[in-house]
């Protein structure tokens, strides 16, 4: 696993004036907004999806057929691809973080609990996504797997649509509804959505292993 971790670093190394590109638009952002949140979501969101654009990489010009004829197991593959995953994730938020914390100091505010609570409700949600798009992109590759992907968010999307639609034709009121639910706070709210990730990371994890080891080449 080591020598596909290095694969991929040495893959990103390739990218690194794109990422410049990305670090500059979020310091430009950064300077000219208020929302620290959405910074650091955009680079942690920007940071995590490069370890889908390494599952292309290696699927380009049937990449695949020769990185298995190497002593690596599919298994190996697919462990590579979750721990570059969080360490792509992680990082990046951390750095993210960071950025937003230096801009509140050059401004003189103090916002360093609301920018680290951003940032601990951010990132489980993009090990939520991390969780459910590795799959797509293992089993039906780079270009269907994104149309697979917006195909399944449309369809959330549209079922959405129809639920509040049905509820205004028929009149329910869904007050009683909320109201009957106790009030969350922040920090439990974090470790719900924590608690959300891990389960779907290793729900996510043994699907990629079994679509990994199905998969013709």
């Amino acid at each position: 696993m080591k020598g596909l971790l290095m694969k991929d670093f040495r893959l990103l190394k390739t990218q690194k004036n794109f990422f410049i590109l990305i670090v500059a638009i979020a310091i430009v952002m950064a300077i000219s907004t208020k929302d620290c949140s959405f910074i650091i979501g955009y680079l942690t969101f920007i940071g995590s999806l490069f370890t889908l654009s390494t599952i292309s990489y290696d699927e380009f010009d049937n990449g695949n057929v020769f990185l298995f004829s190497l002593p690596v197991s599919r298994k190996s593959y697919v462990t590579e691809k979750y721990g570059f995953g969080l360490i792509m994730g992680i990082s990046s938020c951390i750095l993210a973080t960071i950025l937003a914390l230096i801009t509140g100091l050059i401004r003189n505010t103090d916002m360093t609990i609301d920018i680290l609570i951003s940032a601990l409700i951010i990132l489980p949600i993009m090990l939520i996504l991390l969780a459910l798009m590795i799959p797509f992109h293992l089993k039906f590759g780079g270009e269907k797997g994104r149309i697979v992907i917006i195909g399944a968010v449309g369809l959330l999307f549209v079922l959405g649509i129809l639920v509040v639609k049905m509820v205004k034709v028929f009149h329910i009121d869904l007050t009683p509804v909320f109201n009957a639910f106790p009030v969350i706070s922040v920090g439990g709210l974090i470790g719900i959505e924590i608690a959300i990730a891990i389960v779907l990371l290793l729900i996510s994890y043994k699907a990629s292993i079994i679509i990994m080891k199905k998969k013709e080449f």
